[in-house]
């Protein structure tokens, strides 16, 4: 059955949310110029190495709000796959790499490479949503494929061999797409939306996610955010209680034995019939039987 909505998937809804209303508070208050980073001057001259830090905090404008919200809620089967627990743990393992790694390549590699001329690296969780694709990539399988071929508007009567060359011809020409191809549209868009500064951190983020995936990372697979933040303590309440009435039920003595037995197949004999009468007496019952050994 398909969930439709943010069903089981907390995080996700929260980092949607929080670009929307990241976007917009970088409007209120005009900050939006304080979060994407140029080596220079914002490094190099100014020495806001604070950039480094913040430039994934959110988006500077409408069209990457639009698209992030889309790929984050196309992306939310991955938590509904791991559990919300492991979701986190992902995002927190891996934002010290997808935030560091881009200003890093940009400022050391890049730059220098091409003389200055690459000296911009966009605003926004780009690297994030990437990373989360490549494991979508990987982990998700499609249910259906189809094709795309050109329209062949030939009308000759030619024979049957020449109609089955010019299908397989216009065939060979078709583009194959599944049922996930459409997810790929709106970070495909981003990674597009301000070059070449937005397709360096899509590609430090895909990068970044299939070693997560490979167990590349180190510790960053293994470590697990506390239960309580992603609101798993309700459900260990509850595993625990139920804990507790199966120990109870287990220490009530020959009553539950008995009727576990009797439920196997154990009703032949009169005995059992007698034991089975017994485990299902009454509390009232077995109150009177007290009061009646008292007296």
């Amino acid at each position: 059955m398909i969930t439709s909505g943010f069903t089981n998937a907390p995080v996700s809804q929260f980092l949607v949310f929080w670009t929307v209303i990241g976007a917009l508070v970088a409007s209120l208050t005009d900050t939006r110029y304080y979060i994407h980073i140029q080596v220079v001057p914002h490094l190099w001259n100014y020495g806001q190495f604070w950039r480094a830090f913040t430039w994934q905090v959110c988006y500077t404008n409408s069209t990457e709000v639009l698209f992030a919200v889309l790929g984050f809620y196309q992306l939310r089967v991955i938590e509904r796959l791991w559990g919300s627990r492991k979701f986190a743990s992902f995002f927190l393992a891996t934002l010290p790499y997808t935030t560091l790694l881009p200003p890093l390549i940009l400022t050391f590699i890049l730059r220098p490479l091409t003389f200055g001329r690459i000296n911009h690296l966009p605003a926004g969780p780009t690297p994030i949503i990437f990373a989360l694709l490549a494991n979508y990539y990987a982990a998700i399988p499609y249910t259906y494929r189809y094709k795309l071929a050109p329209y062949s508007s030939s009308t000759s009567t030619s024979s049957a061999s020449s109609n089955a060359q010019t299908a397989t011809s216009i065939w060979a020409k078709s583009l194959t797409f599944t049922s996930k191809s459409t997810a790929y549209i709106a970070p495909l868009q981003l990674a597009l939306s301000q070059l070449p500064g937005s397709l360096l951190a899509a590609a430090v983020g895909w990068s970044i996610g299939t070693a997560y995936r490979r167990d590349m990372l180190p510790g960053a697979s293994s470590w697990r955010v506390p239960g309580w933040m992603v609101g798993e303590e309700k459900k260990r309440g509850f595993e625990g209680l139920r804990a507790r009435l199966d120990a109870e039920r287990e220490r009530d003595g020959a009553g539950g034995g008995l009727a576990t037995g009797i439920l196997a197949g154990e009703t032949g004999t009169e005995g059992a019939r007698q034991r089975q009468g017994a485990a299902r007496r009454t509390l009232g019952e077995m109150v009177a039987e007290q009061f009646r050994g008292r007296g």
